[in-house]
């Protein structure tokens, strides 16, 4: 088990097979930085394209179809002081008559305070006169290559990961990903400061990260799409659009997750999601969205299988 700490200098604009950046083993940890949603370095200078340029691939040693990886993300950190957000929301958020009333999408600048965990509104906003919020990092890009050699735009997510912007991605939490290529390439990136469910102004507030990571390989563990779990609640992510075929991948993962590992049949399964499960919006605003379904640990059997 080794720590790695890399430094990235060229950085994909999507999630695919393309020459890994650095090669890894099961149990190693990664340190490393991200730029932000528009390719801007925590020195304030442009260094890739946008949107959603990404650190990686890391191609992990002994992956291949079938298989699922697990990245534990030990730490999410702002790495500079500014950061910056839209400030109207998304048209496909609000009923179609209101879309001509929404302001301008002006950007928004917000100064981090990284000490105290602080978004700060920096750009005048009437009625927002010293308008302060609570940080909270996350990943809004995280995922492997997809299958069958095909590389697909960061601006949007589907069974291999991608950008999700689920404000779940904290540190702390554990995510899984189906392997469908060798090494699976594991890309993150698009770090937000704070944003709420759905990214629904399009954007999180945008900066640049410090990350750790820790992978572990977990050999014939086929799963279909990505799955999560925190320190509460196990979870799954389901990515489309219309937004209902998103739960269904979600709510379609989460059974087969409660039949094979935890040792419920078909009609207990649906039970404990019928009363216990809980939804989380991940994004509205790309080409596919994201739907997160949710179970509290404190109602699940103990496990029969590692998960």
């Amino acid at each position: 088990m080794t720590t790695h700490h890399f430094q990235p200098t060229h950085y994909p604009l999507s999630f695919g097979s393309h020459p890994p950046v650095l090669r890894i083993a099961s149990g190693d940890t990664i340190i490393t930085t991200t730029v932000d949603a528009w390719g801007v370095d925590a020195q304030g200078k442009q260094v890739a394209g946008h949107p959603n340029p990404q650190t990686g691939p890391f191609y992990v040693e002994g992956a291949e179809a079938g298989d699922a990886l697990l990245v534990h993300l030990d730490r999410l950190a702002p790495s500079r002081t500014s950061g910056y957000s839209r400030s109207a929301l998304a048209p496909n958020v609000v009923d179609p008559e209101a879309v001509s009333a929404l302001p301008e999408a002006l950007q928004a600048e917000w100064l981090l305070d990284l000490a105290g965990m602080r978004a700060n509104l920096v750009t005048p906003v009437a009625g927002l006169e010293g308008f302060s919020l609570p940080l909270n990092p996350m990943l809004g890009c995280l995922g492997v290559a997809p299958s069958d050699g095909q590389a697909i735009s960061s601006a949007t997510s589907g069974k291999y990961g991608g950008n999700m912007d689920y404000r779940g991605f904290v540190s702390g939490v554990t995510a899984y990903f189906p392997v469908s290529v060798p090494g699976a390439l594991l890309h993150l990136g698009d770090g937000h400061a704070l944003q709420g469910d759905g990214e629904i102004l399009g954007t999180g507030i945008e900066t640049t990260f410090e990350v750790q990571f820790t992978v572990r390989l977990l050999k014939g563990r086929k799963i279909g799409w990505p799955r999560g779990e925190n320190a509460d609640y196990i979870f799954t992510l389901g990515n489309a659009r219309p937004l209902d075929q998103a739960l269904q991948h979600a709510t379609t993962e989460m059974l087969t997750w409660l039949q094979e590992d935890y040792g419920l049949g078909g009609r207990a399964a649906c039970l404990l999601l019928g009363h216990c499960v809980e939804y989380d919006l991940g994004n509205i605003y790309d080409p596919a969205y994201t739907m997160v379904c949710k179970l509290p640990k404190r109602v699940l059997p103990k496990p029969s299988a590692a998960v």
